[in-house]
């Protein structure tokens, strides 16, 4: 592969989206593009374009994105995800912690912003955030779908989930009867709509007892930014993708992109990186080091998804996004202080 570097505010890349709106490509006089959100701050000053010139084809740019959150600016930290549907570009946060722990409910957020808007100058972006609503709801629907989660390690559960609620309960938080004993701090890096509007959450954490990645499909996202009074969105799918997991590892989701065929291509590899203190390494050490993989599978019909693997990302563990333009697979991996985007 091949790849450029760009630099946005200093800051690392998560996930990868194609630009869908020929207006915002034409202010930016850019043949195709690509969103992406930067994991360090709050969301609205972490959204970026990277675009191909179209004047000069082979030459990409940055574009740093001014958004205006209102209400919830600087409320927010750690969005991993990016989705489209009907003109909307989604970022989604982690609904995680540090890697040492607790969570924190800054990074439980949906927000979204519409394409167009991008064209002409400073965009809203409306940001919702569900003091751990989700949380809940994920963990409940992972036992209630009968996904077979490798145990909470006695390490992680203490410093996610007991001092989580430690700190809640001090400081008076409501949130605090959202979390329980047993629950799996959960770790959103991935989301994609499917063709009926559901939106599918690819987990980088938990898995499956077998090392084995998760999918979640919430239905209610668009209603939840539609309604004056919150309906929150629900699981109606819980799925584990299988046959894609090497042999005595772990993996998780690390991207996830509709493909026009109503397939969805993913990449999956480590549940933490490695010699960044990271507690679940510490509970789980054959979860890191594994190297990413590019995987298919259709849209999920029963928990077990069957997947194929498309390309070994060796020697790459921390590839963040995959999109696909004119058949073409796009990368972009986790540098330090810089963006890398790949092309196959």
């Amino acid at each position: 592969m091949t790849s450029v570097e760009l630099v946005v505010a200093g800051n690392e890349a998560s996930d990868l989206l194609p630009v869908h709106s020929p207006a915002l490509l034409a202010a930016h006089g850019a043949r195709r593009g690509f969103w992406t959100v930067l994991d360090e701050g709050p969301v609205e000053e972490c959204l970026a374009l990277l675009l191909e010139k179209d004047d000069n084809p082979g030459h990409w740019f940055a574009h740093h994105l001014s958004a205006l959150p209102g209400r919830e600016a600087g409320r927010t930290e750690d969005g991993e995800a990016l989705a489209y549907r009907g003109g909307w570009v989604y970022a989604i946060g982690s609904h995680f912690g540090s890697k040492a722990g607790p969570l924190r409910p800054r990074r439980a957020f949906f927000s979204r912003f519409r394409e167009d808007d991008a064209a002409r100058g400073p965009v809203p972006i409306h940001i919702i955030r569900n003091q751990f609503r989700l949380h809940r709801v994920f963990n409940d629907a992972m036992r209630s779908f009968g996904i077979d989660t490798l145990p909470p390690g006695s390490t992680s559960q203490a410093r996610f989930i007991v001092e989580t609620t430690r700190r809640g309960t001090e400081r008076r938080k409501s949130w605090t009867r959202r979390l329980a004993p047993g629950d799996h701090p959960v770790n959103v890096e991935a989301a994609a709509f499917t063709p009926s509007g559901t939106l599918l959450l690819g987990l980088r954490f938990p898995v499956t007892t077998d090392g084995e990645p998760i999918l979640l499909e919430i239905d209610g996202v668009e209603a939840m930014f539609d309604n004056d009074e919150r309906t929150w969105p629900h699981v109606v799918g819980a799925y584990v993708l299988t046959g894609v997991t090497p042999p005595g590892t772990l993996t998780g989701f690390r991207a996830v992109t509709a493909r026009p065929d109503g397939t969805f291509d993913a990449v999956i590899g480590s549940i933490d990186a490695l010699n960044k203190g990271s507690i679940l390494l510490d509970d789980h050490p054959h979860g890191g080091g594994v190297e990413c993989r590019h995987v298919r599978f259709g849209v999920p019909s029963g928990v077990r998804v069957p997947g194929t693997v498309v390309a070994e990302l060796a020697p790459f563990r921390n590839v963040e996004g995959l999109a696909e333009i004119d058949g073409h697979p796009h990368y972009v991996t986790d540098e330090d202080h810089r963006i890398a985007l790949w092309f196959a």
